[in-house]
């Protein structure tokens, strides 16, 4: 986790300063448009993981083979009336809607057909991908993660000795990686899981199931996709490619610190499921607490200094960066944080499968993230505004998610209050004392500014051992301490 977060970083800050601020912006901008395809995806990946989890809990190895194979033919299926779809309507958009300088038209439409490409790659891969998680086999996930990671870092260093141009050179490595993770992760599924060879496969009972499931989860995921790529877009016509960059800066970041605590919780969820499956509700009302606020002190202890220090951040590890960045960027860690707290339970919701009411109600909420951002940028209002609308709307889905629990299956909200909203709320106020006053009261400067991030992560490490954290996580640390001072005394 440490080194993807390391290297993602890293890697975005190369193929800043080698596309320079126009181009990095037109690749995040034309990216945002194939990335509107994820609607679909994203609602069907979420049923294959979910129903491939489920069947692994129940121990029906045929089952689940049927189960496999029905996910990788809708993929298939699903990948060609896609690519059919990005064809017509995409090129179109990108050629008639969007903001992009004329001399940049060319290679923004190869930017486009390498993104398609790359996201068909990518469709395909999920049945796999959900194997992996499902049968929490995290090493494997994590070092095909760090391949990939390594290779885009290639990529990147690759681009300043491109004989090509250097955005469509780019766009089409990154499609190449794509097609090797892809081929790895097949590889090893097939061979260390046996439900995992693929027979054609129209089982129209698994389909029926898996169609409902996603069907009831579109309106959340397409929702998801017009408050990020949607205002991506948005933000490209009222502002143009300069924002795009700034928000694609962003997105690195956030992506990279969010990543960290994600590979946590990927390796959280398949229990969550099973537990579901077994029926044990209590047992999983204390797993989603506990995980998630570990989930969110994990994410803290990155948060706090970004946000404190956000301008020195970049400055090292970009040198130069577009306006606005810097606000983004401690916007985005606060929405991060709010997001943290609500993610298991949005899980929690998936593994009992009731979804109608509740999918119903998140989509009516999650819409006015777009809608207001249109409105209030037709007012005039600053690019930042999504950010506030965007951390807000997540606050409130938060409880909403809790409600919905404890009508479903009885999930306490006391618990989770107790358990984990209260630590959190307690340990980051706390946490913010020490940098809020180093920042305040001392001169900007170099040597302060790191202080402050040390400060940052020593405050909030105490505070989650001292308020965060129960008796017995406390022992445990303790006990772990010990061994490793009589370790370094031998």
């Amino acid at each position: 986790m440490i080194i993807i977060m390391l290297v993602t970083l890293y890697t975005s800050r190369i193929i800043l300063n080698a596309l320079g601020i126009e181009d990095y912006g037109i690749y995040n901008a034309v990216g945002g448009v194939v990335s509107v395809l994820s609607i679909v995806s994203g609602s069907l990946s979420l049923a294959v993981t979910r129903f491939i989890t489920y069947e692994l809990g129940k121990d029906d190895k045929s089952q689940l083979n049927r189960v496999f194979s029905a996910s990788v033919t809708v993929q298939i299926a699903i990948s060609l009336i896609l690519v059919l779809f990005t064809e017509i309507i995409g090129v179109w958009f990108l050629n008639t809607k969007m903001s992009i300088p004329e001399s940049r038209m060319s290679a923004a439409y190869w930017v486009l057909q390498f993104s398609i490409v790359a996201f068909v790659i990518t469709l395909i891969s999920l049945p796999y991908n959900a194997a992996i998680i499902a049968h929490e086999k995290m090493s494997a996930f994590a070092y095909i993660s760090i391949f990939e990671a390594a290779s885009k870092l290639a990529i990147a260093l690759l681009i300043a000795i491109s004989p090509t141009d250097k955005l469509i050179f780019y766009a089409g490595l990154t499609c190449v990686v794509a097609l090797i993770v892809r081929i790895i992760y097949g590889y090893y599924c097939k061979r260390h899981f046996e439900e995992c060879t693929y027979h054609f496969q129209w089982d129209k009972g698994i389909l029926k199931q898996m169609f409902t499931f996603a069907g009831w989860n579109f309106l959340p995921s397409a929702v998801f996709i017009m408050n990020t790529q949607g205002v991506n877009i948005l933000s490209n016509i009222f502002f143009g490619v300069s924002i795009n960059a700034a928000r694609g800066i962003t997105v690195q970041v956030e992506s990279a610190t969010k990543n960290f605590v994600n590979n946590f919780t990927t390796a959280v969820k398949p229990q969550i499921v099973k537990t579901c499956s077994a029926g044990d509700i209590e047992y999983m009302s204390k797993l989603v607490c506990s995980s998630t606020k570990y989930s969110y002190f994990m994410m803290l202890l990155i948060a706090l200094p970004l946000m404190f220090e956000a301008e020195l951040v970049l400055k090292l590890w970009l040198k130069q960066y577009p306006d606005y960045t810097v606000q983004f960027l401690r916007l985005a860690m606060a929405l991060t944080l709010v997001t943290v707290l609500g993610d298991l339970l949005f899980t929690n919701i998936l593994a009992i499968g009731k979804l109608k009411t509740y999918m119903l109600t998140e989509t009516c909420i999650s819409c006015f993230i777009f809608i207001g951002s249109y409105i209030l940028f037709l007012m005039g209002f600053s690019p930042i505004v999504p950010y506030i609308i965007h951390t807000t709307v997540y606050g409130i889905l938060v409880i909403v998610r809790l409600i919905f629990l404890n009508k479903l299956v009885g999930f306490k909200i006391s618990l989770y209050f107790k358990e984990t909203a209260i630590p959190a709320l307690k340990v980051t106020v706390l946490s913010v004392i020490i940098p809020l006053t180093i920042k305040l009261l001392s001169a900007q400067s170099l040597s302060m500014s790191i202080i402050n991030i040390i400060a940052c992560v020593i405050a909030s490490s105490c505070c989650i051992y001292i308020w965060g954290i129960g008796t017995t996580e406390r022992a445990f640390i303790n006990r772990r301490l010990h061994k490793i001072l009589r370790r370094n005394k031998a």
